[in-house]
């Protein structure tokens, strides 16, 4: 049967149905607002939203304004930079080199081989073509990696800002430069294709060995054009770009081929080789060598320069002139004491390397030897590589105990020890009792250095040798008393030449000016302002400890004659014979001197009180006689 429905007037009332306000307010209308209010409050919540958004807008305007006022003029940029040569002048004037080809032909990127700009991209910023000149994504993989690592293993510049780096700033590390980097790099992709962007940056950046582009890479490394590398070649070519002179094959070819291996699987990884290719390329990576060349008399120290001047002049073209710290007699006895002294003993005492170095009381580079010949290996031995200094590194440690307190007439026990299931012996095997500190230091006594490491602390250790001047990551445990840290000749010679500086921090540098065709300064040296690394008295000591070492000590064939004395320094030998090292100053000249081999092999019982001292003395004797 159908319902009755309720005739309207037997309804209740709309307002019998309306509850009270104690009933609406159980029921949950307290929560609604009357049309008048809900009005107002829309009105509040837009006015203010209006007032956020401008004031959002003028600091915003601030924010762009404070970084863009001093932005550099991007109206030069009209494509690759043009040719460059550099010549480089010694101290007193004298022309060391001059380098007419640093740069290769502009090859646009339409005519490279195709392979070549793909291996770029597959290992720098595989999403170029997609991001608009900054990639999010590449900076939050990048922050997640490095928070995982605990360091920086990888980068989220882009190309785009790569080359508003290379164009328009300098070197700074600093949130300003940052900032305008990514302010020009959104202003490249608005002015410039991608196609024009990227070849900009192939035809600027730098690739080690002097090659700048990469049409220069290539003639320099396979003595062909870019647009006719094969597979193999560009990805050695694209490797170099994240530490050209580090993955230099001129340098060390079988950490390139590593690199290349590398970036022909991140090319796989990317989709732009087939796996069959991949493999292919591969293989050829590992027969790939590189034809050496001659250079100028100081190659490596010429090297060195060269690789620093793009920072200094950022982006002037043209003719430069680079005034150096060279001083030419200096680094002919510098040469002259090395090789000499490795053409008569380095076959028979399987010496196959060997570097010296040597700094003026400000840290100037007065000569630089990086190896034996620069025209078969310009891997430079004084400034790339990183080697154990033994006993060398004793210095850092005993200015760390001096500063803990410990002083060169205070006695130590030369007694086995052992650390943490380590257990250092000495040269010779014997024990001697209570020695002096002056006594196991002038000695080389690697029980007493444990000991007095022991008393420094580790801490109190790697923090000695970063305030001089020591870079390199050092281990944080007991064997850095005894130099199993890896460091670089210069490096360590800088350490001892602010401690021949009175504990005045010096900077090791070889750019004191450099000036365009017109004779426009771009860049003069206005001193380090580096500060002191060590307090006086500590340096008093280290100066009677390092003198010991050389007066009654394991460096006693460094001695110099009364005229030119006295003489200040230590030996250093890593174990089995991988390593000699001599390291010492007179006269406010200080130099550092490193024998080896390439491969870490032994030398037939070569330390640093033999020919890294000899050497060094005879260096000595011909720079300050």
């Amino acid at each position: 049967m159908a319902a009755r429905r309720t005739p309207p007037s037997k309804r209740p009332s709309a307002k019998a149905k309306t509850p009270s306000r104690g009933a609406a307010a159980q029921s949950g209308g307290a929560g609604r607002r009357p049309p008048a209010r809900r009005g107002r409050l829309s009105w509040r919540i837009a006015k203010w939203s209006l007032v956020l958004v401008l004031w959002l807008a003028v600091l915003g305007a601030g924010f762009v304004g404070y970084y863009a006022h001093d932005l550099p003029d991007t109206d030069h940029l009209t494509g690759p930079e043009t040719p460059l040569s550099v010549t480089v002048l010694a101290a007193d004037g004298s022309t060391v080199a001059t380098v007419g080809e640093m740069w290769g032909e502009l090859v646009p990127v339409a005519e490279m081989a195709p392979v070549l700009p793909r291996a770029v991209l597959a290992i720098e910023d595989r999403r170029f073509f997609e991001h608009g000149g900054i990639d999010a994504f590449g900076v939050i993989r990048a922050a997640w990696q490095n928070a995982v690592e605990g360091r920086v293993v990888a980068g989220g510049s882009t190309i785009s800002q790569q080359v508003a780096k290379l164009v328009f700033l300098t070197p700074e590390r600093s949130v300003r430069r940052k900032i305008q980097e990514a302010m020009l790099a959104f202003w490249l992709e608005r002015e410039f294709s991608k196609e024009e962007i990227l070849t900009i940056y192939l035809n600027r950046a730098y690739f080690g060995a002097g090659a700048y582009g990469v049409d220069a890479a290539a003639r320099r490394y396979f003595g062909r054009s870019a647009r006719d590398v094969d597979t193999a070649q560009a990805a050695m070519i694209a490797g170099l770009l994240k530490a050209p002179s580090r993955y230099s094959p001129a340098s060390d070819l079988a950490l390139a081929r590593r690199r290349a291996a590398a970036v022909v699987d991140a090319m796989v990884d990317a989709g732009f080789l087939a796996d069959g290719d991949g493999a292919n390329a591969r293989a050829a990576v590992n027969t790939l060598s590189v034809a050496p060349r001659s250079g100028p008399a100081a190659g490596y120290f010429v090297d060195w320069v060269l690789e620093q001047v793009p920072g200094y002049v950022g982006r002037d073209r043209g003719a430069l002139h680079v005034v150096t710290t060279l001083d030419p007699a200096r680094q002919r006895a510098a040469q002259a004491a090395l090789g000499e002294t490795l053409a008569a003993v380095g076959t028979a005492r399987r010496i196959g390397q060997g570097a010296l170095v040597a700094l003026g009381p400000d840290g100037a580079v007065r000569a630089m030897v990086g190896g034996r010949d620069h025209g078969r290996s310009v891997f430079n031995r004084a400034t790339q590589a990183r080697r154990q200094p033994g006993s060398a590194f004793k210095t850092v440690v005993y200015l760390a105990a001096v500063e803990a307190g410990l002083g060169p007439d205070d006695t130590i026990e030369d007694a086995p020890i052992t650390v943490a299931g380590w257990s250092p012996r000495n040269y010779d095997d014997e024990y001697r009792g209570p020695v002096t500190v002056r006594q196991g230091f002038a000695h080389s006594i690697n029980t007493v250095a444990v000991r007095a490491g022991l008393r420094a602390g580790v801490k109190r250790m790697r923090d000695a040798a970063r305030r001089l001047g020591i870079a390199s990551t050092l281990p944080a445990d007991a064997g850095l008393a005894l130099g199993t840290g890896e460091v670089t000749l210069l490096e360590l010679t800088g350490a001892y030449a602010t401690l021949a500086n009175g504990g005045a921090r010096v900077l090791p540098h070889g750019i004191v000016e450099v000036r365009n065709r017109a004779g426009d300064v771009l860049y003069r040296r206005a001193g380090s302002g580096a500060g002191r690394a060590a307090e006086a008295p500590a340096v008093a000591a280290m100066h009677d400890l390092l003198a010991a070492a050389v007066a009654d000590g394991t460096g006693r064939a460094a001695r110099l004659a009364a005229p030119l004395g006295p003489a200040y320094g230590k030996t250093g030998t890593s174990q089995r014979f991988r390593d000699a090292w001599f390291v010492g100053w007179a006269q406010g000249l200080t130099a550092g001197v490193w024998l080896g081999n390439d491969d870490g092999s032994a030398m037939d019982t070569v330390t640093g009180g033999g020919y890294p001292a000899r050497i060094w003395r005879r260096f000595m004797e011909d720079a300050l006689g």
